[in-house]
C-alpha cells in the first residue's frame, strides 16, 4: 500500500465513512499494519547487567511465609511494623514478594526507609528498571558500600572519618549519606558539622534542610554560628530548621531577639498576664522563622503572635515573670489566651521541656505534650485519662500520641475501657480497639485472651499474638519500654555514645 493510499483511508475514518465510503477500510488498515510490521529488520538486542550478588541474610522462612500473608490481606496493618522490625535486623526479603513491597513504598512514603534496606541488590536493579520504583535509589541501605566498613572502623579508632566513610559521603545514596552523617553526629558531633559545612554550598535545597534537622543529635552552642547563618538560607525549610534548633539554645542570638520580642508583647499586671501583639512581621521578625502570612482563618497578629511565644526560650518566662511555669500557666491570659497557650505547647515540644508539658499537659491533654514527659510518667498520665474520660475523639487522638509499645498499665487501662464501654457503645469501639491491638505489647496476648470472652477483647488479643509471633520469628527480643528522647542535648566534650 502507498503512502497515498494510507492518507485516503486515514481520511475516511477521519471524517467518517457515511460521507466518504471506502469498501472494506478496516480491513485494509489491518492489512497495511501487518505489512508494516512484518517489514521491519530486527534489531540485536543488549542484555541487561546483572544485579549485584545479595550480602545480606535472607529473613528465615517462617517470617517470609508470614509477611506473605500480611501482603495477602491477614492483618494488613501489620505490614509496616514487620518492615520495620525486619529491616532493623538486617534482613533483605524473599525475592518473590519484592516487587510487591516496592509498590506498596509506591502507594506509602513511609515505607520507604525500611523497604530500601529490605530490597537488597535485587530490588534496586529492580528499582532501576522501573520508574516507580525510581525512590529507591534515594534510601539507605542495610550495608555500606565495599570496604567501607572496615575504613570506618579504622577512622573511628582515629578518633574521625576515614577514606571509606568519604567515598561513602561523597558518592552514596542521600539516604546512605543522612544515615553516615547521623552516626556520625552521635559520636563527634563536631566532626560531622565540620563536613556538613564544607561541602554546605553544594548540597541539594532538600538535603540541607534533612542535614540541619540531623543537628538535633548532641546539639550545642558550637552550632550556633552554623545554624544563625542557616536562617539567610534561600529555602524556608531550612530556615525553619535552623530556628527551630537555635530556640533549643537559650544563650543563642535567635533566643535572645525572641526573648527581647517576647518581653514586649507580654507582660504581669495585677495577677494577670496583658498581651500586645506585634503590629507587623519585619524581615528581621522573617529571618528569625516567623512566618508572616497567617494561616486560613487567623488573624494576623494572633499568628505572629504565636510565633514569637513558640520561638521563645521557656527559661525567660519565669525569669521574665518570677513564676514557675504551673502558676504561669494558671494565669489569666485575657483576650490572647489561644495565641499564647499554643505558643507555649509548641515551645514545649521544639525545647523538649517536661515541666512545661506537665504544666501545660494539666491544662490540655495533648498529645504532643505527653511525647516530652519521660516514658513512664507519660504511661501513667494516658492510663489515668483513659479510666476518667469516655471514648471520644479527643481521647483517641491522645493515645495516637503515645508511641508503642505500651506498657501493661496502660494496656489494662484500655483493655478495662473497651470492656466498659463494649454493652453501652459497641459501635464507639473500632479506633480503640485498632490502636490496643498494635500498641499494647504484643508479649501481653494471654493476659488478654484470658480478660474476656468478648469479641473486642478476643480480637486484641488474637492481633497481639500474631504480632508475637511475627516479632519471634524476625529474632526480635521482647518489647521494652523506649527512654530515648528524640531531642536529647549532649555536650562535645562528653564521650560518644
Amino acid at each position: 500500500m502507498s503512502a497515498d493510499e494510507w492518507e485516503r483511508l486515514v481520511s475516511a475514518a477521519l471524517v467518517g465513512t457515511d460521507r466518504r465510503p471506502v469498501p472494506g477500510l478496516l480491513g485494509q488498515a489491518a492489512a497495511h499494519a501487518v505489512a508494516a510490521r512484518a517489514g521491519q529488520r530486527l534489531h540485536r538486542g543488549e542484555p541487561l547487567a546483572a544485579a549485584l550478588p545479595e550480602e545480606q541474610p535472607l529473613v528465615p522462612r517462617a517470617a517470609g511465609e508470614r509477611v506473605a500473608r500480611v501482603l495477602d490481606g491477614e492483618y494488613p496493618r501489620l505490614l509496616p511494623e514487620w518492615l520495620e522490625a525486619a529491616a532493623g535486623r538486617g534482613f533483605r526479603m524473599p525475592p518473590q514478594l519484592v516487587p510487591r513491597v516496592l509498590d506498596h513504598g509506591a502507594r506509602d512514603r513511609s515505607l520507604r526507609a525500611p523497604i530500601g534496606v529490605l530490597a537488597g541488590a535485587r530490588g534496586r536493579w529492580l528499582a532501576s528498571l522501573n520508574p516507580s520504583w525510581s525512590y529507591l535509589q534515594e534510601e539507605a541501605t542495610a550495608h555500606m558500600p565495599t570496604g567501607v566498613a572496615a575504613e570506618e572502623e579504622s577512622g573511628s579508632r582515629r578518633g574521625g572519618p576515614g577514606s571509606g566513610e568519604l567515598h561513602l559521603w561523597e558518592f552514596g545514596t542521600r539516604g546512605d549519606r543522612l544515615s553516615y552523617f547521623r552516626r556520625l553526629r552521635a559520636a563527634y558531633p563536631a566532626k560531622a558539622r565540620e563536613l556538613l559545612i564544607q561541602g554546605w554550598e553544594t548540597e541539594a535545597p532538600e538535603d540541607r534542610a534533612a542535614f540541619v534537622h540531623a543537628l538535633a543529635d548532641g546539639l550545642s552552642m558550637s552550632d550556633e554560628p552554623f545554624l544563625e547563618g542557616a536562617l539567610d538560607d534561600r529555602r524556608r525549610e531550612v530556615r525553619s530548621q535552623a530556628a527551630d534548633l537555635l530556640t533549643r539554645l537559650p544563650e543563642s542570638r535567635l533566643g535572645l531577639r525572641m526573648a527581647e520580642r517576647a518581653g514586649r508583647c507580654l507582660s504581669l499586671a495585677g495577677g494577670r498576664l496583658v498581651a500586645e501583639p506585634p503590629e507587623s512581621c519585619d524581615a528581621a521578625m522573617e529571618r528569625d522563622g516567623v512566618r508572616s502570612r497567617a494561616p486560613a482563618g487567623t488573624g494576623q497578629r494572633s499568628w505572629w503572635l504565636q510565633q514569637v511565644v513558640a520561638h521563645t526560650p521557656l527559661g525567660f518566662w519565669t525569669t521574665h515573670l518570677g513564676l514557675t511555669a504551673k502558676q504561669i500557666v494558671a494565669l489569666n491570659l485575657g483576650d490572647w489566651a489561644r495565641e499564647i497557650r499554643l505558643g507555649w505547647e509548641r515551645a514545649a515540644v521544639l525545647q523538649d521541656d517536661p515541666t512545661w508539658a506537665r504544666a501545660l499537659f494539666a491544662v490540655e491533654p495533648l498529645s504532643d505534650l505527653l511525647a516530652v514527659l519521660p516514658p513512664a510518667e507519660r504511661a501513667g498520665k494516658a492510663a489515668e485519662l483513659v479510666r476518667d474520660q469516655p471514648v471520644d475523639g479527643q481521647l483517641i487522638m491522645m493515645l495516637g500520641g503515645v508511641p508503642a509499645p505500651w506498657g501493661e498499665p496502660l494496656a489494662r487501662a484500655v483493655l478495662a475501657k473497651i470492656l466498659d464501654t463494649v454493652g453501652r457503645q459497641p459501635w464507639n469501639l473500632g479506633e480503640l480497639v485498632r490502636l490496643a491491638s498494635e500498641r499494647a505489647d504484643p508479649a501481653m496476648h494471654e493476659i488478654a485472651a484470658r480478660l474476656s470472652p468478648e469479641p473486642p477483647v478476643q480480637e486484641v488479643a488474637a492481633t497481639l499474638r500474631f504480632r508475637f509471633d511475627m516479632l519471634t520469628e524476625l529474632g526480635v527480643p521482647p518489647a521494652t519500654t523506649p527512654d530515648h528522647h528524640p531531642h536529647h542535648t549532649r555536650r562535645e566534650s562528653e564521650p560518644p555514645t
